[in-house]
Formats: C-alpha cells, structure tokens, sequence
C-alpha cells in the first residue's frame, strides 16, 4: 500500500516530462516550418516567427560544371527577409509538391537541433528557446538536392 503514493507520483512525473518535450518537440517543428514556408511562399511573417534576428545561415552549393562544392554568401536575418519579399513580389512561389520535411534530432532545456529538407536541398539548424518559443539561431545548408540512383 506505501508504494502506491510512489507510483503515483512516478507516473505524473514521467507524464509532465512527456507533455514538456511534446511541446517542445511541435515547437521546434513549428519554427522549422515556418523557416520553409516562410521562403516557398515569400512570407515575411513567417520568417519573423521563427528566426533570430542574429541569424547565422552559409551553406555549399554543387557547381554543374564542375561537380565541386562552393561555399555560398552568409544569409543574415534581413537578407533572408529580403529573399522572402523577392519570392513575393516575383511570383516565384514553390510547386505544391515541394519537399517539406523537418527532423527533430534533439531538445535540451533551451537548445534543439534539426534537419529540413527542402526545394534547395538540406538544413542543419540549430535553434534556441526563448520565453516558451522555439527560434532558428544558425543553418549551415547543402544544396541541391540530389535525385537518389536506382
């Protein structure tokens, strides 16, 4: 009879840590998505929602000619912004079927990272939680995506 307080107790604590990392987890699906969408639909408010203002973003793109990877220019926030407004205001919205995938690899108390796979290829980002939101710190990226070989 003792051990059923205990248990209790085990059991509303795993449930509360399981409810927290939940949370967190569709937290950080959220921001990753908005980060896709945000450039597919040229959606500044999108962006604004899930990057930091001190976002970090450089990545490799594979030369046609050459078959070599090459670093790209740095993204900062408001380049990134930039890009979303000149998605808009071009027209050159993504097709439907785009790839829009987000990976979850691991959330700590305020730190979280993940994979995005999208129209230019893959994301690493890592991402910071402030207050009770998740946002994008860095993106180191690789473009284009690569058609597997049957």
């Amino acid at each position: 009879m003792k051990k059923l307080p205990i248990l209790v107790i085990l059991f509303l604590s795993i449930s509360f840590t399981y409810a927290q990392t939940e949370a967190d987890k569709k937290g950080v699906e959220k921001a990753c998505m908005n980060y896709i969408e945000g450039f597919y639909e040229g959606d500044e408010n999108k962006l604004k929602k899930s990057l930091q203002p001190t976002l970090n973003k450089f990545g490799f793109w594979k030369d046609k000619d050459s078959g070599e990877y090459k670093q790209r220019d740095h993204l900062s926030y408001t380049k990134a912004l930039a890009y979303a407004r000149g998605v808009l205001e071009k027209k050159r919205f993504a097709n439907p079927d785009a790839p829009k995938k987000v990976e979850v690899f691991d959330i700590g108390n305020v730190i979280a990272s993940a994979k995005v796979t999208a129209r230019w290829g893959i994301d690493y980002i890592l991402l910071s939680k402030r207050g009770d939101k998740w946002m994008i710190e860095q993106v180191i990226w690789e473009g284009p995506l690569e058609k597997p070989a049957h």
